[in-house]
C-alpha cells in the first residue's frame, strides 16, 4: 500500500525536503524523556526536558542542518549495588525537534533535573520580486524591489 503525501500537489513545489524532514521526526518519536514546548515572548519558544538523573557532562545538544537533537546517555554507576526496586529511568535517549528555517538557538541551561533550551524565531522580512516577461523564448532574471 503506498502512502499518499499532501506535498505530492502539483502545486507545491519544492517541499519535498519537508516530507523527508517529517519523516525523520516521526521515526524518533519516544515519549522519553517527556517535554515542554512553551512561548516565552512573541517570537520565542522554550524547550523544557526532564532529565532527572542526568549530569551535564551526560548530555548533549546539537544543530544538524535544521534539525536539534537532545542526546543523553548516563554512565552505568551500578555496579557493585543491589537494587530491590528499580523505577528511576537510567537510559539513553535521543529527541529531535525540526526548527523552522531561521530559527536560531540562544542557549540552553539545567534547573532542578529540568534542561531548558532557548530558541528565538527572527521576523521575517517583506521580499517583492518583480519578474520581468521576455519575449524571445528567454527568461530575463528577477530584479529586487
Amino acid at each position: 500500500m503506498t502512502r499518499t503525501s499532501v506535498f505530492g500537489s502539483p502545486l507545491l513545489l519544492g517541499f519535498d525536503h519537508l516530507e523527508q524532514m517529517l519523516d525523520r521526526v516521526q521515526k524518533t518519536a519516544d515519549g522519553y524523556p517527556p517535554y515542554n514546548i512553551e512561548q516565552t515572548a512573541p517570537d520565542r519558544l522554550r524547550i523544557t526536558l526532564a532529565v532527572a538523573g542526568f549530569a551535564m557532562d551526560d548530555l548533549q545538544i546539537t544543530l544538524e542542518d535544521n534539525q536539534l537533537v537532545l542526546r543523553g546517555r548516563q554512565k552505568d554507576d551500578s555496579e557493585g549495588r543491589i537494587f530491590l526496586h528499580r523505577g528511576i529511568a537510567a537510559r539513553q535517549f535521543q529527541r529531535a525537534f525540526v526548527l523552522a528555517e531561521g530559527m536560531e538557538v540562544e542557549g540552553a541551561w539545567m534547573d532542578n533535573g529540568l534542561l531548558h533550551v532557548e530558541l528565538r524565531r527572527p521576523r521575517p522580512e517583506t521580499r517583492v520580486r518583480t519578474i520581468r516577461i521576455n519575449g524571445n523564448g528567454r527568461a530575463l532574471p528577477a530584479e529586487q524591489t
